[in-house]
This record gives structure tokens, C-alpha cells and sequence, in this order.
């Protein structure tokens, strides 16, 4: 039987970007008739608007609406903004503050299905919320329930909805990874004994068999979607410091990465078991992941965009490009943005880098770790507390 990518099972529309990295967990739109060059100073500004607090949560975005997540005032919370005006419209407090030499606030980005939205704080509190008053319907502290630590720069997931799951990483002893029901928060299972990585988990079908995939403190690792039961356990591309990206899923192999002096890895799946087709140091990726488009990755290879064929690990390119940052794909481009405010288009191709477009847009003392989103032909560009919406289509 063809292993096949099973899309993850979010409600969404074909504008929207739903949850972290877009509808399928993938760093990909699939929007067409955007602007294929920038004018010297960047497109056109829609609107601006503050008050999205602290934090480096990303956005996701549907039915005309833009979640997020913050915090002011010793309190963290969800907001809502009207994705017309950038208006605010609701703002739920969710947990107390969470604080870090690296930038205070929440780091995950919430999760929508359908009226239903589901977020994590930085201290490890799992909130269910209605899309449209931002009533609570159910929180949770997972952390302090399976027994798990806050991790040094504080819980950065984004809760992995698939059917009626919610998947997350408390890193609890026996209780590393759980599946909770999305409509209370009951526990339908729990596996493992890694600490919680700041990575978050996607889900494939190998052979007929749903695996949750996730990237741990110690290891990558496959679980079976349907208890739990661990697959198998990868710590080679573990760094035991912060292993952050997001696994690249593609015929069958799992592309995986990580910084701090390790590399990456692919892995070539089965039903139950896996095998590495190559390790290589040529792909670090530290708070980003990488973008694949026609069998070639583009990611940061620490503070280099590379350009990387994902089944044999050979490197293309290597260019500086915008600087140190994060990348994602629409409409036959790379969208870059580094982590000093420079946003950058480009062509993907294995052949050479191919830049376009860039300007620099002003920001804050913290570095811009937020990545883009594009929706509904608008490009979104978060600083903390500052919320910017270009207008990019043609």
C-alpha cells in the first residue's frame, strides 16, 4: 500500500491558516495571485494595531478572524482581532504570567477546529475556548497534572488537534506525550518519559497506521495515533538543549532537525519501525523549520538559508540571504523574515538563490521569532505587542 500524508483534520477554508505553519503543519499556502516582486519599501500597509501583549505566538487566522496569544499585567491570555481592521474583538486570560531572560509571554500558537480553539501557555495550561466570545469551555494544567517541568525557555507548543485528540507534550514521567478528548479534556492516553521539547507534533499514516510524530527533549519519536504505543524512539538529531522544529513528513520519511552544533536526519518509516537514510550536519535548524517544496527543503542551516534535497541530504545553495531567520512558501515564493525585521521573496529553486524582493520593516528590542502568515492574500508580520497586515495580492 503508498504511504500517504494524511492532512491534519483542522476546519478550515482555503484562505485561512488555521494553526502552526498553516493547514497542514507545513509552512505552505496555498493562495495564488500575489504580488510576484515588492515595491523598494515593502507592500502595501492594510492596517496596524497593538495590544497583543508579550510573546512570540504566531497567528491563525479563519472566517475573518485573527487569534493569537499574550501577556500584560502578570496575566497571559488569548485575543481575537478582526482580520478587516485589526480591531480587537475579545481577550481571555488563560494563566498566570510566565517570564524569561529570552522574552516573556506565551510561545505556541493557538489551534482552530472548527467553533472551537485550543492554546498552551508558557507554564504548560491547555485552554479550550469558543472561537467567537472567547468563553472558556475547558483548561487544563498539564504540566502540573502528568508531573511535567516547565522547560528553560517555557512551553512553546501548539496543541496538535487530529479527530477527536488533542495532542500535546507535558514531558511527565509515563506521561511524556498525552491525547486528551478535544471536548473536555479527559485523557484518552499517555506514553513516554522524555521532558517536553518545544517542537510541535504532526500525524502521517505509514502503511495503514496513523502515527503521531514528535520531537522531544531527548528524542524524536512515533507513536501509534490510536494508544498511544510507542513506535519507535530516534536520539541521534536530539541536542538535549532546545530541539524546536517542526518534522517534515514526505513518501514515507520523516525529515527531522535540530541546532546547537547536531544537524538533521530523514527517516525512513514503516508501520512500525523506522531506519535512518542519512545524518547530516549541513541543516541545523534552530527556532524555524524548514519549507519543502518539489523534493528540496529550505531552512536555516543555524543563521545560512540552505537549499537541501530531501531524500539524499545533498546541499544545493548555501546563501545569507535576509539573515538568521524563519521561511514559508506561497505562490511559487519564499517568504523570509529574519530575526532583526527583514523580510525578504524569493524564488525557491535548487539551482541558485534567487532573491526578489526586501525591506526592512521597524521593530522592537526583542528579535522578530514570530514567522509570517499569509491569508486570504494578507501577509502578517508580529513584533510582541505590534501586529502588521500587508495587503500582497496582485
Amino acid at each position: 500500500m503508498r504511504t500517504i500524508l494524511l492532512l491534519i483534520s483542522v476546519s478550515a477554508f482555503a484562505a485561512d491558516w488555521p494553526q502552526w505553519r498553516g493547514p497542514n503543519r507545513d509552512g505552505i499556502s496555498g493562495e495564488n495571485g500575489l504580488l510576484a516582486a515588492w515595491p523598494s519599501g515593502g507592500p502595501r500597509v492594510a492596517w496596524k494595531t497593538s495590544g497583543l501583549g508579550e510573546g512570540y505566538s504566531s497567528l491563525a487566522i479563519a472566517n475573518g478572524r485573527i487569534y493569537t496569544q499574550g501577556q500584560r499585567d502578570r496575566q497571559e491570555f488569548v485575543l481575537a482581532f478582526d482580520v478587516k481592521t485589526g480591531k480587537k474583538l475579545w481577550e481571555t486570560p488563560t494563566s498566570r504570567d510566565y517570564r524569561n531572560d529570552r522574552g516573556d509571554g506565551p510561545r505556541g500558537t493557538p489551534t482552530l477546529d472548527g467553533d472551537r480553539l485550543y492554546a498552551m501557555s508558557g507554564d504548560g495550561v491547555v485552554v479550550c475556548l469558543d472561537t467567537a466570545t472567547g468563553k472558556t469551555i475547558w483548561t487544563q494544567n498539564v504540566a502540573q497534572k502528568y508531573g511535567g517541568s516547565i522547560p528553560t525557555w517555557g512551553f512553546s507548543e501548539s496543541p496538535l488537534i487530529d479527530g477527536a485528540r488533542l495532542i500535546v507534550m507535558p514531558g511527565g514521567r509515563g506521561a511524556s506525550l498525552v491525547s486528551l478528548n478535544k471536548s473536555d479534556g479527559s485523557l484518552q492516553w499517555k506514553t513516554g518519559s522524555d521532558h517536553a521539547g518545544y517542537s510541535s507534533a504532526i500525524v502521517a499514516t505509514v502503511e495503514g497506521v496513523r502515527q503521531v510524530i514528535a520531537l522531544s527533549g531527548e528524542a524524536a519519536v512515533g507513536v501509534e495515533e490510536d494508544n498511544g504505543e510507542l513506535l519507535w524512539h530516534y536520539t541521534k538529531v536530539s541536542n538535549r538543549t532546545a530541539n524546536i522544529a517542526t518534522p517534515i513528513f514526505y513518501d514515507g520519511s520523516v525529515f527531522l532537525s535540530s541546532n546547537y552544533g547536531t544537524g538533521c536526519a530523514l527517516l525512513k518509516l514503516g508501520p512500525k519501525s523506522m531506519s535512518e537514510v542519512y545524518f547530516s550536519n549541513e541543516m541545523k535548524n534552530h527556532y524555524s523549520t524548514s519549507v519543502l517544496i518539489d523534493g528540496y527543503l529550505y531552512g536555516y542551516n543555524d543563521s545560512i538559508l540552505t537549499a537541501m534535497q530531501f531524500a539524499t541530504g545533498k546541499v544545493m545553495w548555501k546563501n545569507r540571504s535576509v539573515g538568521k531567520g524563519s521561511v514559508l512558501y506561497a505562490d511559487k515564493h519564499l517568504y523570509l523574515l529574519s530575526e532583526e525585521g527583514v523580510l525578504g521573496l524569493a524564488e525557491p529553486s535548487p539551482d541558485a538563490y534567487r532573491e526578489v524582493s526586501r525591506f526592512q520593516i521597524a521593530k522592537g528590542s526583542l528579535p522578530t521569532w514570530s514567522p509570517l502568515v499569509i491569508a486570504d492574500g494578507k501577509m502578517y508580520f508580529r513584533d510582541q505587542d505590534a501586529l502588521t497586515s500587508f495587503d500582497i495580492r496582485k
